[in-house]
């Protein structure tokens, strides 16, 4: 089978695997609100209202209905793109709340990669062109540390020095009050001040970003950093390498030349499970720095059981991750052939 005919088929069969999987998450999401306790219309209505208009509002809601039938409606309105309405901010849909908060998790999580790619490939580069040094060893505790820590604990502890005690970064909030905020189509505050050419705002909003996604990129860096060391060292001492160390060529132009380039062929397919990740540690990153993204939004959602909510957010980050699987299953494919035989 010739290359461009194995590319086609690889990228046909992941196409043809995209609904079965968002079907998945679509029945998931659905059946685990169903089975968790609470009631959304005790968290509207409160536990002093009188049962027959919480009767009346379930009603409303089409939650007393069969299972099966909320499924099938529910399944419905996702074929017509449309996520239901929020159930505790009367009139506001799913898709406005998007609109209004993903913004702001879309401008955190461009953050927080660029700055999980720069630590995480720089450390693993320094180690493993340093094998069986202290950078070797400091490369590998930087790893083992910066993934097990708890996100929340890290957040909280980056707050209390950098913005409490020295006083150098904003706390609780994306953009300062004494000036206007950004207007524009995107909603993302650092590129609509650069197209308003307004660099007062620009600065403002990347000092804002700054302590948040540098927190979440530095848990996210190890990642990168064990990968890259891993593959880094595994390719530099491969035939051509040792070729080109016998030709006299620098150890420089040797490791930024040809092996580094080699190495971060992995990165590729970890950037898109790391994209899951990042989604997730947004949840806990948004609302340790009450940062007012999609994850802090569906954070309140989830504690008032707004299940529309909820289940749109859900689905909706769910698709993104699909979709960047998907895609970098296919650029990581089109870089190695190995991947579609």
């Amino acid at each position: 089978m010739s290359r461009s005919k194995s590319l086609q088929y690889y990228i046909l069969a992941r196409l043809l695997l995209t609904p079965l999987m968002l079907w998945t998450i679509v029945t998931v999401v659905f059946l685990l609100l169903r089975a968790t306790p609470g009631d959304p219309v005790d968290a509207v209505l409160g536990g002093r209202a009188p049962e027959s208009v919480k009767q009346e509002y379930r009603q409303r809601l089409g939650l007393l209905d069969p299972l099966p039938i909320q499924y099938i409606r529910y399944i419905g309105s996702l074929l017509r793109f449309d996520l239901g309405s929020s159930i505790t901010t009367q009139g506001e849909s799913v898709w406005q709340t998007i609109g209004q908060h993903f913004p702001a998790t879309a401008e955190l999580a461009v953050f927080s990669m660029a700055f999980a790619l720069i630590i995480g490939i720089s450390v693993g580069m320094l180690a493993a062109s340093r094998p069986n040094s202290w950078l070797d060893v400091g490369g590998r505790l930087f790893g083992i540390i910066t993934y097990a820590l708890p996100l929340f604990w890290v957040g909280m502890l980056m707050q209390l020095v950098f913005a409490v005690q020295l006083g150098w970064f904003p706390l609780g909030t994306r953009f300062p009050t004494s000036i206007p905020a950004p207007e524009g189509f995107t909603g993302l505050y650092t590129i609509d001040s650069l197209l308003s050419g307004n660099f007062t705002q620009f600065f403002s909003a990347i000092y804002y970003l700054l302590l948040p996604s540098l927190t979440l990129g530095l848990l996210l860096s190890g990642i990168f950093e064990r990968i890259v060391r891993v593959n880094l060292k595994h390719t530099l001492k491969a035939d051509y390498v040792e070729a080109a160390r016998a030709r006299g060529i620098p150890e420089r132009r040797i490791l930024f030349a040809h092996a580094l380039k080699n190495a971060l062929i992995p990165v590729i397919t970890i950037m898109g499970l790391t994209f899951a990740s990042l989604l997730g540690g947004a949840i806990l990153t948004e609302v340790t720095f009450s940062w007012p993204g999609l994850a802090n939004r569906l954070y309140e959602a989830i504690s008032l059981r707004d299940y529309p909510t909820v289940q749109g957010i859900l689905v909706f980050f769910g698709t993104i991750v699909v979709l960047a699987s998907i895609i970098i299953d296919i650029l990581n494919a089109s870089i190695d052939p190995r991947i579609r035989y």
